[in-house]
């Protein structure tokens, strides 16, 4: 799972910093003070767009694609389809709906979703905040034309739902395009070293996960990568009338 960084740097629109300087009593004296009030101000964006995104509102449905490998394979040994159901405010929940191939690839299957679903639950508790998280600034990228700011992510407490690595953040529209870590605390005996990418789109209006990669050691059986997409068909991707909704085991 590589992942491809851009070069180009870029800064904050300077109209945004002037603003902000306006609205402080005191005028940073120093780059250190001036990267400090930049990173605050990116951080309350960022989390008055995660609070306004109505992905933490209404009811939706994908049905994903996973495809599992081991070691540096070509072909997976394993295929997998999930569907998961979302029904505000915390419950998520996930149906195994076919799997061909190695058991072991359901197996890792399972314990990433029941961390999403177990995540879910936490609601704030897992979201990316200041609440969750300590942050630093890295540096400015684009992607494609987006410019993206870079940050890495300190869990503030062990917790196997929260990840200690890096977000990239829009940088017009504040919300998080990509997620890249290792949980804080060992997700389980079976599955170790484990690291994930989660990669973020517009789906019907609400911003979510449409790509999510690992690659993790299992013991006794080696090194496996995963591969999840959700699947872009219209008769596959729906949202649900929360008066309708129902969880499904």
């Amino acid at each position: 799972m590589i992942t491809r960084r851009a070069t180009s740097r870029l800064w904050l629109p300077v109209l945004v910093f002037v603003a902000t300087l306006a609205s402080s009593s005191k005028v940073p004296s120093s780059p250190a003070d001036i990267e400090s009030l930049d990173l605050n101000l990116i951080l309350q964006r960022l989390e008055e767009a995660q609070h306004q995104d109505p992905a933490q509102s209404r009811p939706y449905e994908v049905i994903r694609e996973y495809k599992v490998f081991r070691g540096d394979e070509k072909q997976p040994t394993s295929e997998v389809m999930a569907q998961i159901n979302f029904v505000p405010p915390a419950t998520k929940t996930y149906t195994i709906t076919q799997a061909r191939g190695n058991s072991a690839g359901e197996k890792m299957v399972r314990e990433l979703l029941d961390r999403e679903t177990q995540s879910a639950k936490k609601g704030l508790g897992s979201q990316i905040s200041r609440t969750n998280y300590d942050f630093i600034f890295l540096r400015e990228e684009t992607f494609g034309v987006v410019p993206e700011h870079v940050l890495r992510i300190v869990p503030k407490r062990k917790d196997k739902n929260l990840l200690r690595g890096w977000i990239w953040v829009d940088a017009r529209t504040f919300r998080i395009r990509r997620i890249e870590g290792v949980p804080a605390k060992s997700p389980s005996f079976w599955i170790k070293d484990i690291h994930i990418t989660l990669q973020f789109a517009d789906v019907n209006g609400m911003w979510i996960p449409t790509s999510f990669d690992a690659m993790a050691t299992v013991r006794l059986l080696g090194q496996y990568s995963l591969a999840g997409l959700t699947i872009p068909a219209r008769d596959s991707l729906s949202t649900v009338p929360h008066e309708v909704a129902s969880p499904k085991q």
